[in-house]
C-alpha cells in the first residue's frame, strides 16, 4: 500500500503554467528530437524530470537576495557572504565559486590528473568521467557489490568497495592514481547514500598511499539526511554536524550547487587547507570562469547560493524532499515495478533492464523506457545506463553499464502529489504493454558526452 504523502513545509506563492499535449503532438516532438530527450523543447514536457540540476524553485528569501546581489567585478559583498557560508558549513579554508559543477571539474581535475593517471570513484557521473578523460586520464568505478542488485535492500548502496579500491591502487601503482572521488550521494548508483564509516575508511586508504581525496558534493545535504535516518552513528547529530564530519575526511570538493543548494546556476570548489593548490585553482578560474570573486556568476547568483546552502540543510524540508521519493517508490512497489531500492535521495531510478528484459544493453532499454514515458504522458526522464556510458575511449566499443536505469529526477519544491501520481500511473500503463516496446540504435553521436546530442531511431524488429 502506498505510503502517506509527506506534506510540503511551504506555501505556493507563484505558479508557472505548463502545456498539455496530445499523443500525436508528442510523437511528432520525439521524431523532431531524434528520440533524444535533451533535444525536446522544455515547453513540450508536461512533467520535466530530465534532471534535478538547476530546475528547483527558489524561496522568497533567495529571490529577495537576488535584488541584494552585489555586482562588483572584484570583492563584492555577495562573494564574501558565499565564502563565509561555505567555510561555516564545510569547514574548508578556501571556497571558490564557479558557474556549475562541470566548471569545478574543468578547473581542478587537470591539476591532479593527466595521461597515464587514473581516477577511482564509487561511481563517476557523466561529466565527471568526461573531465577525467579530457585531462588525459582514465576513470575506474569501484562501487560496493550491493549496488549492483537493484532488488536488494541495503542502506548504503552508494558506498565505495574499499577492498577493491586498495587492490586497484596496488594494481595500477599509487603514483598513477591522481585522485579518488567520493560521490555523495552516488548518483549513477541511484542517488544512494554513502555511510560515514565508508567515507572514513576510504580516506584512510588515500592517506596510507598519499592519494588526493575529492568529494563530488552535489547532493551533500541529501546524503547527510539519509545518514541521519540510516546510520546509527549519525542519528543524534544535526545535519550540519554530519556534513562537517563528511567533508573533514577529504582534501577538496567539487560541487554543482544547482542541486542541494536549490539554485538555478552555480558551483563551488572547496580546498581544505592547501594554499598552493588554491593558488593554482585561482589562476585557472581567472582563465576559464572569470575573476575569482565571481567565478562566472553574477552577484545575484552568489547571493542566492549563499542563502540556498543553508536552506538545503533544513530538516523539515529534507523530510519532505526524501518523502516524495518514498511515496513514488511505494506506488511502484504496489505495481510490482522494480527500481534501485531502497529509494535514494534525488529521484527514483527505475530498473529498465527488468521492465524491458527483451531489449539488450546495446539497444538501450533505459532510453527506450524514457522515450515511452514521454510518449505516454509527456514525462521527460533520462537514461542512466549504457546509452549514457558511451563508448570505451581506447577501444571505441559500446560500454555495458552496471545498470540500466531510467531516472526520475525530481526537482526541489516544484511538483505536487498529483504530479507524482501521474508518474506512477504512466509507468503502470507502460508495464502492461512492455513486450511491445522496441530498442533504439544511434545514427549519429559526438565523441564525448554523446547522450546530450546523439540522434537515435527505433529498431523495427
Amino acid at each position: 500500500m502506498a505510503k502517506k504523502y509527506v506534506p510540503e513545509p511551504f506555501r505556493i506563492k507563484m505558479v508557472e503554467t505548463i502545456k498539455m499535449t496530445t499523443k500525436e503532438e508528442r510523437e511528432e516532438a520525439l521524431k523532431k528530437a531524434h528520440y533524444n530527450m535533451f533535444n525536446l523543447a522544455g515547453e513540450d514536457c508536461y512533467i520535466d524530470l530530465l534532471t534535478d540540476s538547476g530546475t528547483n524553485a527558489m524561496s522568497q528569501d533567495q529571490w529577495a537576495g537576488v535584488m541584494r546581489g552585489d555586482e562588483a567585478y572584484a570583492g563584492g559583498k555577495s562573494y564574501y557572504k558565499l565564502v563565509e557560508a561555505g567555510q561555516d558549513i564545510f569547514g574548508y579554508k578556501f571556497i571558490q565559486p564557479v558557474h556549475q559543477g562541470r566548471a569545478a571539474e574543468k578547473v581542478l581535475f587537470p591539476l591532479l590528473l593527466g595521461p597515464g593517471k587514473f581516477s577511482i570513484s564509487n561511481m563517476h557521473f557523466d561529466t565527471t568521467r568526461a573531465h577525467v578523460e579530457l585531462a588525459g586520464a582514465r576513470a575506474i568505478d569501484c562501487v560496493c557489490p550491493e549496488a549492483k542488485d537493484p532488488s536488494m535492500i541495503a542502506p548504503f548502496k552508494g558506498n565505495m568497495d574499499v577492498e577493491k579500491l586498495e587492490a586497484l591502487i596496488n594494481e595500477h601503482g599509487k603514483e598513477n592514481i591522481g585522485m579518488v572521488v567520493m560521490t555523495v550521494t552516488n548518483n549513477s548508483a541511484g542517488g544512494q547514500p554513502v555511510q560515514m564509516k565508508n567515507i572514513r575508511e576510504t580516506a584512510a586508504i588515500c592517506k596510507k598511499y598519499g592519494i588526493h581525496l575529492n568529494i563530488d558534493a552535489a547532493r551533500y545535504a541529501e546524503n547527510a539526511w539519509l545518514l541521519k535516518l540510516r546510520d546509527d552513528e549519525c542519528r543524534d547529530k544535526s545535519i550540519k554536524e554530519i556534513i562537517k564530519e563528511m567533508f573533514s575526511y577529504a582534501d577538496t570538493f567539487t560541487m554543482s550547487a544547482k542541486k542541494d543548494s536549490i539554485v538555478n546556476m552555480g558551483g563551488l570548489i572547496g580546498i581544505k587547507d592547501n594554499e598552493d593548490l588554491y593558488r593554482d585553482v585561482k589562476g585557472r578560474c581567472i582563465s576559464f570562469e572569470g575573476f575569482i570573486s565571481y567565478g562566472g556568476l553574477s552577484g545575484r547568483d552568489l547571493e542566492a547560493l549563499a542563502i540556498g546552502l543553508y536552506e538545503g540543510l533544513d530538516e523539515d524540508y529534507l523530510k519532505y524532499r526524501i518523502g516524495q521519493m518514498e511515496y513514488l517508490a511505494s506506488r511502484l512497489d504496489d505495481a510490482g515495478i522494480a527500481y534501485q531500492s531502497p529509494v535514494g535521495g534525488h529521484g527514483v531510478f527505475v530498473d529498465a533492464k527488468k521492465l524491458l528484459p527483451h531489449i539488450p544493453y546495446y539497444e538501450f532499454p533505459a532510453q527506450a523506457l524514457a522515450i515511452e514515458l514521454y510518449r505516454e504522458a509527456g514525462i521527460r526522464t533520462c537514461d542512466i545506463g549504457s546509452y549514457m556510458m558511451g563508448n570505451d575511449p581506447d577501444t571505441g566499443k559500446q560500454i555495458e553499464s552496471e545498470f540500466e536505469f531510467t531516472r526520475f529526477a525530481i526537482p526541489r519544491r516544484v511538483y505536487t502529489q498529483a504530479h507524482i501520481d501521474i508518474m506512477a500511473d504512466a509507468l503502470i500503463a507502460i508495464k502492461e504493454r512492455a513486450e511491445t516496446i522496441k530498442g533504439y540504435r544511434i545514427t549519429w553521436e559526438p565523441p564525448i558526452l554523446r547522450h546530450f546530442q546523439a540522434f537515435l531511431e527505433p529498431l523495427e524488429k
